[in-house]
């Protein structure tokens, strides 16, 4: 789809299989059906963003390879995000403009995300989350989506990021 920016095959294959195993994660019903995420396209979106910063924030830990491995993976996303639009009908010329929403979306995301997740904060993150996943301003009903993130946020944070290279991903089990 965007010939300038051909990836080798085995990156290519890496960044696949990382966003795919984001994909997965972002999708597994216990987080409709049992912590409040919204089945609607805005709660996925908003779950895959939590996913993919949780992931993204990991990779930057580990210095400018991670960093580069991550960039990777956001444009992956946002093809994907591009992709999505365009099959859903949304036309040519309404096309950058949405996108340049959703990136807004992820950036202001991010920036609530990781303060909370670097310290641990699991109010400030429940209600970032509350805001940003449930869309409501109750963070106690965000408090166990909260807790799940700074498990994961930990898991991932322990994990060689030789992992990351082959491609590998290991996400916490929500409760």
């Amino acid at each position: 789809m965007f010939p300038f920016k051909k990836r080798d095959s085995a990156r290519q294959k890496t960044i696949e299989r990382l966003y795919g195993a984001i994909v997965a994660q972002s999708r597994a019903p216990v987080f409709y059906l049992d912590l409040g995420v919204p089945d609607t396209v805005e709660g996925r979106f908003d779950l895959l963003v939590l996913h993919l910063h949780l992931v993204a924030g990991r990779l930057e830990a580990a210095g400018e390879a991670g960093v580069a491995l991550g960039q990777e993976l956001l444009d992956r996303f946002f093809e994907d995000m591009d992709a999505n639009l365009r099959e859903i009908g949304i036309g040519d010329l309404s096309v950058p403009k949405k996108m340049r929403t959703l990136a807004e979306a992820y950036l202001g995301r991010s920036a609530s995300y990781a303060p909370a997740l670097a310290g641990g904060d699991e109010a400030a993150l429940a209600a970032a989350i509350a805001r940003n996943v449930l869309g409501s301003e109750d963070g106690r009903a965000a408090v166990p989506l909260a807790a799940y993130a700074i498990g994961t946020f930990r898991s991932l944070r322990s994990q060689p990021f030789e992992q990351f290279l082959d491609g590998r991903v290991t996400f916490s089990a929500p409760e």
